[in-house]
C-alpha cells in the first residue's frame, strides 16, 4: 500500500478548501487503519467525525481507498441524524443480535439524578432492545437488496438514545444510556471509571503505524457485575484478531481515570 495515497485520498475527498491541506498525514492514515478495522472485523462499526463530509465524500472517499488495494470487503454507510457510521454489514448485525440477548442487559444508566451509575432497570432495557431490533431489521432488510462495494441507508431514530444504540454499534461491551429529558447531563462527573483502549500495529499501511481500534469506559463500580460480559468480549476480539493479517500486536490495556466532566 502506498501510504501517500492513503492520505491524498482523505484530504481530496474528505476536507474542503483549505481543510484539504490541512489534514495531518498522520490523522489520514489513523482514518485508514480504522476503516481496514472495520473491514478486517476487528469491530462492527467506526463513527466519522472527521470533518463535515458527508455520505457522498465518504463513498469516494471509500473508492479511493479500494483502488489503493484497502478494504476490499463489502461495508455500509448509515445515516442516523446528522451522524455517519461506516458498517461491517455482517458483524454489525451479528452484534446488536448478541446484545439483544445478554443478561444482564449491558446498558449503563448514568443519568443525572442518580448518584451513582447502575445498570439499567428491565423496563428501561426492553425499551432499548426494542430500537434495537429495529435497527437490526433495518440493516437486514438493507442488505437484502444492497450491491455494490459501498450501500447507504438513513434509518429515523425515532424516541433512540442515540448514545446507547451508537456505542452498540461500535462495538463497545456496555452502552451508556440517560434519561432523555436531562439532555446529555450524566452522573459521571469525579466517577472512577476503567478506561479501555485497544491498539495495534498496522504494517500494511506504514511500518510503525499503531492504530486505535477501541476506546471506551466502565464505571470501576460495575465492571465486577460486568465481569463476564467483558471477559466475552475480550475473547471475541482475540478470536477476530487472529483471523486477520492486517494487523499485528494486539494490545489492550485499561487504567482508573476520574475526571471533572464527562461528555457523551
Amino acid at each position: 500500500l502506498s501510504a501517500p495515497r492513503l492520505v491524498a485520498a482523505a484530504r481530496e475527498e474528505l476536507g474542503a478548501g483549505a481543510a484539504r491541506r490541512r489534514l495531518p498525514a498522520a490523522r489520514a492514515l489513523q482514518l485508514a487503519g480504522e476503516v481496514l478495522a472495520v473491514a478486517a472485523g476487528l469491530k462492527p462499526a467506526l463513527l466519522y467525525d472527521c470533518g463535515a463530509a458527508g455520505p457522498a465524500e465518504l463513498r469516494r472517499y471509500l473508492a479511493r481507498l479500494r483502488e489503493a488495494g484497502l478494504a476490499p470487503r463489502r461495508l455500509h454507510l448509515l445515516g442516523v441524524e446528522s451522524s455517519v457510521l461506516l458498517l461491517h454489514p455482517g458483524l454489525a448485525r451479528r452484534r446488536l443480535a448478541a446484545v439483544l440477548c445478554t443478561h444482564p442487559a449491558p446498558f449503563v444508566d448514568v443519568s443525572a439524578g442518580r448518584h451513582c451509575p447502575t445498570l439499567c432497570g428491565p423496563v428501561t432495557a426492553e425499551a432499548i432492545r426494542g430500537h434495537l431490533n429495529a435497527l437490526l431489521a433495518h440493516l437486514g432488510a438493507v442488505e437484502a437488496t444492497s450491491t455494490g462495494p459501498v450501500s447507504f441507508s438513513e434509518v429515523v431514530p425515532a424516541g433512540w438514545n442515540l448514545c446507547t444504540v451508537v456505542g452498540v454499534l461500535l462495538g463497545y461491551p456496555a452502552a451508556y444510556t440517560f434519561a432523555m429529558e436531562d439532555g446529555a447531563e450524566n452522573c459521571l462527573a469525579l466517577t472512577p471509571l476503567r478506561v479501555f483502549t485497544v491498539q495495534a500495529s498496522c504494517p500494511r499501511i506504514k511500518d510503525g503505524l499503531r492504530v486505535q481500534i477501541y476506546s471506551f469506559s466502565i464505571p470501576e463500580s460495575l465492571c465486577v457485575e460486568l465481569k463476564e460480559v467483558l471477559d466475552a468480549w475480550c475473547d471475541e476480539l482475540k478470536a477476530a484478531f487472529s483471523a486477520q493479517s492486517d494487523f499485528v500486536d494486539l494490545c489492550i490495556a485499561s487504567e482508573v481515570v476520574s475526571l471533572p466532566a464527562v461528555a457523551l
